[in-house]
């Protein structure tokens, strides 16, 4: 018996139409140089897609699934083996929760309160792990965290 580590997430990117990057979380470490060069790569491959093809490419020894909401391209590099469709539902859940959070967010929400969008992520993924999936239970905690300000 055979057992292999699961699969995760490499790292979560925001980035908008022109490639400023607006938001990175990395869980493998990685040189300054190489994630510069990583998120210029990942921007220069999901920007030029055609937008009829799937949300998943092969990158490198990885896979990049992503999702554009208006402007901006929300970005996870996962394992091969991992599952694309859970990762499209977990970039998903982390806009709904901004969304209700931020009220109909924006890229500037995410620009001026970036410490309040990494507590929300911190919340939802911890070590390259989706650790929690309850919208309710996030903004709960993000009330919390609010109220203690």
């Amino acid at each position: 018996l055979y057992l292999t580590a699961p699969a995760m997430i490499q790292y979560i990117l925001v980035q908008n139409r022109q490639g400023k990057t607006r938001l990175a979380k990395w869980f493998t470490p990685y040189e300054d140089n190489e994630k510069r060069k990583l998120a210029t790569e990942v921007h220069r491959v999901v920007n030029s897609r055609d937008s009829k093809l799937a949300n998943f490419v092969e990158f490198r020894t990885h896979k990049v699934v992503y999702r554009r909401y208006a402007g901006l391209f929300f970005c996870m590099c996962v394992d091969t083996e991992d599952n694309e469709l859970a990762r499209l539902e977990a970039i998903h859940l982390f806009v709904e929760i901004l969304d209700f959070y931020f009220g109909n967010v924006c890229e500037l929400d995410l620009v001026f309160n970036f410490y309040k969008v990494f507590a929300i992520l911190d919340e939802i993924f911890l070590s390259g792990e989706v650790i929690e999936t309850s919208k309710q239970v996030v903004i709960s905690r993000m009330a919390q965290l609010d109220d203690t300000a």
